[in-house]
């Protein structure tokens, strides 16, 4: 029996199974984590880099700089090109052009060129996940998307974890390039299984291209995280402020041409939308308390605690294990009673833990660092599900395929604000407690505890938000006979279109 026919014969909600979605989500999830994990396992190769080719920290830290530049100005073209061309082939192809890139950074024997190959998989992995998202939300019962989106969820917020410990014990006792190696499986498992078991989204017969909109978009993301970039490393602070000046400039371009335009890059229009803008503000708090503070845990761990490269990655498991605990459980509790439940619980979970780290973390050993690492993975697995398919229940359903490259372009830019606003308060803390005739090691601890209660703050800001939500989206209210037969008629489309 097919995988489409399973998926009509679901005639009650206490039917339900998750078996049929398995392969179609493997795919995603597959193709998502890949290309996160590569994203953040090559920070620890800079050092080996460095020494290998004979080069500065500042050249190779262009490896970072560009494959993220190029993953941030393909990412607003995800939705044309889904429309055009249909998701089901531009996810695809865009793993294939991601292990095409992993695969010509294992050859790269020169500086010029890793950071060129850098470039090729940028350009494929932009569109990965705003496209595998979705796909996701378009396969997936309207009362059911809580569960399953968890479910995708879980590589999201895996990966970074992951990464660090991969890359360093692969760096440390193997080679640099099988960081790039490992990749070339796991995209070609991810495309076999793709093609066998993605359905195939109908794509618009002529959809209109914002040409003005093509160009301004990808260029105003591109400046925005070059800038933040520059920012925070400490280099060339011109850099920092033209990037961040020119990419100002074309994001308000940007905006009033999507405003204006009949079928724009990206749909702004959804904001009019009280539900969605509420749900993407309070998702930009969560990421900037959150990410922001992904860089910090590393620093203490090596600057402070004095640990090396392979036992920082380890002792950072417990959040990622705290993240693929509850983020399944809390799709569940979503499709139950909504974002609000989940979403309190996991921001107190977060605020809690960075309140923890300001007041008594930083004079504790790597032990506590690790429970209260632990309590920020499972708070952000209760956040981000729940803010995410809040965000797309919020969504009219002809819009999502635009939406999805809006949220992920966004997440993209306050990634990169986070990272150098929190980089560039701990380096002046740290300045300023070095001119309190304290050691340099207190002044590097009082440094982390300010920068961590900074957090804590932002945190609680966003705890404050999720109580503006709504306890169901429209979409999360409907009956269980009605979701299955909008799954139906949706399976029934895809039939219709096959690759």
């Amino acid at each position: 029996m097919s995988q489409h026919s399973l998926l009509q014969e679901q005639p009650k909600e206490s039917s339900f199974s998750i078996r049929p979605y398995l392969p179609p989500l493997i795919a995603i999830v597959i193709g998502t984590f890949m290309v996160i994990l590569d994203s953040t396992a090559v920070n620890v190769a800079l050092p080996t880099w460095v020494r290998d080719f004979g080069v500065t920290l500042q050249t190779m830290q262009w490896a970072v700089t560009a494959y993220t530049l190029a993953l941030s100005a393909v990412i607003p073209l995800a939705g044309w090109l889904s429309d055009k061309f249909g998701a089901k082939r531009v996810f695809l192809s865009s793993i294939g052009f991601f292990t095409l890139g992993s695969l010509l950074c294992a050859f790269a024997q020169t500086s010029g060129q890793l950071i060129l190959f850098r470039v090729i998989q940028g350009l494929g992995g932009g569109m990965v996940s705003p496209v595998g998202m979705a796909m996701v939300y378009r396969l997936a019962p309207p009362d059911k998307r809580g569960s399953i989106i968890g479910m995708l969820g879980i590589p999201m917020l895996l990966a970074p974890a992951l990464g660090p410990v991969i890359s360093g014990w692969l760096v440390e006792y193997v080679s640099w390039h099988w960081i790039f190696w490992i990749n070339l499986p796991i995209g070609l498992a991810g495309i076999w299984i793709g093609m066998k078991h993605l359905p195939s989204f109908q794509s618009q017969a002529n959809p209109r291209l914002d040409v003005l909109g093509l160009f301004l978009g990808p260029a105003a993301f591109a400046c925005l995280t070059f800038g933040f970039s520059e920012a925070g490393s400490g280099l060339a602070s011109s850099y920092a402020l033209w990037g961040l000046s020119a990419g100002t400039v074309l994001l308000a371009l940007f905006v009033i041409s999507c405003l204006v335009q009949r079928e724009p890059l990206l749909e702004l229009s959804v904001m009019k939308s009280g539900p969605f803008t509420i749900g993407i503000i309070t998702s930009w708090i969560m990421q900037t308390a959150l990410f922001g503070t992904v860089l910090l845990f590393p620093l203490l761990l090596q600057q402070v605690k004095q640990l090396g490269p392979l036992a920082t990655g380890l002792h950072l498991l417990p959040q990622a294990i705290g993240s693929m605990i509850f983020m399944p459980l809390a799709g569940k509790w979503f499709d139950k009673m909504g974002a609000r439940p989940p979403l309190t619980v996991g921001m107190l979970l977060i605020s809690g833990g960075l309140f923890a780290m300001s007041i008594v973390g930083t004079d504790y050993g790597p032990s506590f660092i690790m429970l209260i690492l632990f309590a920020l993975g499972s708070g952000m697995g209760l956040s981000m599900m729940s803010l995410n398919t809040y965000v797309l229940n919020a969504t009219p359903p002809q819009m999502v395929s635009r939406v999805t490259p809006l949220t992920s372009a966004s997440q993209q830019v306050v990634s990169s604000f986070a990272i150098a606003g929190f980089t560039g308060y701990l380096s002046s803390r740290i300045t300023n407690n070095a001119g309190k005739e304290l050691s340099a090691m207190d002044a590097h601890t009082a440094a982390f505890s300010d920068t961590f209660w900074l957090a804590a703050c932002i945190a609680t800001v966003g705890l404050v938000c999720s109580f503006l939500l709504k306890k169901k989206t429209p979409s999360a209210k409907k009956g269980s006979s009605s979701s299955v037969n909008d799954s139906n008629e949706r399976i029934h489309e895809h039939d219709q279109f096959p690759l």
